[in-house]
């Protein structure tokens, strides 16, 4: 049976990180700082630093890697929209809608880990020539267990090709529309809804009134305890940007950011604190106003 956790996991170190302008144009999640990007830059590199060791901490082990300093990747301290492992053997490499971001796929990389854990490697970017984008766990929220696979339509989730992605691997797709605080789609699915081992939190108002009950009907066939989100938790605290993972002990650990523990209400960590033996906090405040994502973005699972 395939596990939904592992205590592994990918970061990149955030070495050129600024507003992304180009990304802005499709994640109403990001906030334009009123800072120079050097401030920005040192401020990230804290904050990242702190997550690391944070996460050690909790003993999850951590993969590091630096891309060359002078490339210029905005955005590359969110790794798991270009980057998926799978219990199965693959890994793999998906087609980015935003143009300056598919620098971000490191061959040495995607080299190393194939011959250090015998992946087979998979690339989807070429579909990127046809206008079809899936960005990975962004775009993906995997229920292993029951080998299902949710995502909501975007400019960055091409249905079509998720429908393809997820048959390849033996899941069963379940796609939705999910809208966010100006009624636009929902970037990435990741940011609504977050998957641990018996339980999901999810922003179920967020969801299309006609998606709705198919969606809930699928967690409660899978048995899953529902946590519901408020919009404004999934919208101005990141909420639903948890992922859950294990230490080396194979405790339950769910890892969020600050602004998302200090949204919730004392009902949703009662509930949360039943799935999980520790929340793992993290301080990443420039991070997911100037970058628009929080602290499940940042981290890329190593199965």
């Amino acid at each position: 049976m395939l596990k939904q956790t592992t205590n592994t996991l990918l970061m990149v170190i955030p070495n050129s990180f600024e507003f992304n302008k180009e990304a802005f144009l499709s994640n109403k999640f990001q906030t334009k700082p009123n800072r120079d990007k050097t401030i920005v830059q040192k401020q990230v590199e804290a904050e990242f630093k702190l997550a690391v060791n944070t996460l050690r901490e909790n003993g999850i082990e951590i993969i590091l890697h630096e891309n060359s300093k002078d490339k210029q990747l905005p955005d590359a301290i969110f790794p798991n929209n270009w980057i998926s492992t799978h219990q199965s053997g693959e890994l793999l490499t998906y087609p980015m809608a935003v143009t300056n971001r598919r620098k971000e796929r490191n061959t040495a990389l995607i080299t190393k880990l194939c011959n250090e854990r015998n992946y087979k490697h998979i690339d989807l970017s070429g579909f990127e020539k046809e206008g079809l984008f899936l960005e990975g766990t962004g775009s993906i929220v995997f229920d292993h267990i029951n080998k299902k696979a949710y995502a909501c339509e975007s400019p960055r989730t091409s249905n079509k090709l998720f429908q393809k992605v997820v048959a390849k691997l033996g899941y069963s797709p379940i796609v939705f529309k999910a809208y966010g605080k100006k009624n636009e789609l929902i970037y990435h699915t990741n940011v609504m809804l977050s998957i641990g081992e018996t339980f999901v939190a999810i922003g179920i108002d967020t969801i299309d009134e006609n998606d709705r009950r198919r969606v809930l009907s699928s967690f409660n066939d899978s048995n899953k305890k529902i946590i519901e989100l408020f919009n404004d938790q999934v919208y101005s605290s990141f909420a639903g940007n948890m992922l859950q993972v294990e230490n080396k002990k194979t405790e339950k650990i769910l890892v969020l950011s600050n602004s998302a523990y200090n949204s919730l209400t004392r009902k949703q960590l009662t509930d949360l604190k039943k799935f999980n033996k520790h929340l793992c906090i993290l301080n990443i405040p420039t991070i997911e106003k100037v970058g628009g994502g929080s602290a499940r973005c940042m981290l890329a699972e190593i199965f």
